[in-house]
């Protein structure tokens, strides 16, 4: 008797199915058909947004060489350790050129001071870059071990949206090529190309990018900073300037003008109060614990 009703009852659930298999088709293509042609791509999804130098605040702290007095500068792990920190608005790297083309972090013309090498950065090919390694300073607080400098693209690829960047383009020769990444990666409104030139400052204006320009005190002395506010974003005053010197940087219509490089909280409280809303430094994190006054 149970054989037989299982016999049944396995014929009719037979049939059933038989009769929807006209719609398992549909039953699959539905799905597919509800999902987007094509999901919206993000920069950095797992950060967030993607952060803009419009969205900086109205006081910014920017990390000097990825905030050189507390983490080995222009390296990619001083760099991850000041931004998961979230001690600073702006990242500052410097960029030089290999003897191809490459761009490379490197603040200095030579390897001398930072690295194990000697010599100038502009002489090696990749594969020689590729076996430099930056050895910190003995000084720095924390533990930190020898490791490859960056290239520029990785810097952009780890960084590129997720917070502002300060590239400091240190030969002219590598801003083509740097306008061509920046732009590439769709950054173009994240990235400040900084230089001391006016005339390179120029150039990259008119290749889309968003330029900083950073002063001497003796150029501060002399400039007339209301000419470029047409084409520089940002201007950075050498904050032993005279407060004449800032207060008229301040009153020349460039959109942003910072103070550089800020080592205590003196010296930041000195420039924010002369007008500047931002400054570069070498110790975000000391200045990140002690309030602006």
């Amino acid at each position: 008797m149970v054989m037989v009703t299982l016999s049944i009852a396995l014929r009719a659930a037979k049939a059933f199915l038989s009769s929807l298999s006209p719609l398992f088709p549909l039953l699959i293509l539905v799905p597919v058909a509800l999902a987007p042609a094509c999901a919206p791509a993000r920069i950095r999804a797992d950060d967030g947004p993607r952060v803009r130098v419009d969205g900086l605040p109205k006081t910014v702290n920017a990390a000097h060489r990825g905030g050189a007095m507390e983490v080995p500068e222009n390296s990619m792990a001083g760099l991850l350790a000041t931004y998961r920190e979230h001690t600073s608005d702006v990242l500052d790297v410097d960029v030089r050129t290999l003897r191809e083309g490459t761009l490379v972090a490197m603040h200095d013309r030579t390897l001398d001071r930072t690295t194990d090498h000697k010599g100038p950065v502009s002489a090696l090919t990749p594969d020689e870059w590729s076996r430099v390694r930056i050895q910190p300073s003995p000084g720095l607080p924390g533990s930190w071990h020898p490791e490859r400098p960056p290239t520029v693209a990785a810097v952009l690829d780890r960084f590129g949206g997720r917070t502002v960047l300060n590239i400091e383009v240190k030969d002219g020769r590598g801003l083509k090529r740097l306008a061509g990444m920046v732009r590439g990666r769709g950054l173009a409104d994240s990235v400040y190309v900084q230089s001391n030139s006016l005339s390179l400052a120029s150039r990259a204006h008119r290749m889309g990018l968003l330029t900083s320009v950073w002063r001497s005190v003796e150029q501060a002395r002399t400039d007339r900073p209301e000419k470029w506010r047409r084409t520089v974003d940002m201007l950075s005053v050498d904050y032993r300037a005279r407060d004449s010197d800032i207060r008229r940087a301040v009153a020349s219509g460039v959109p942003r003008v910072w103070s550089h490089t800020i080592l205590t909280p003196a010296a930041r409280d000195r420039v924010l109060k002369l007008g500047c809303d931002g400054v570069l430094t070498d110790a975000p994190r000391r200045l990140a614990r002690t309030e602006a006054h």
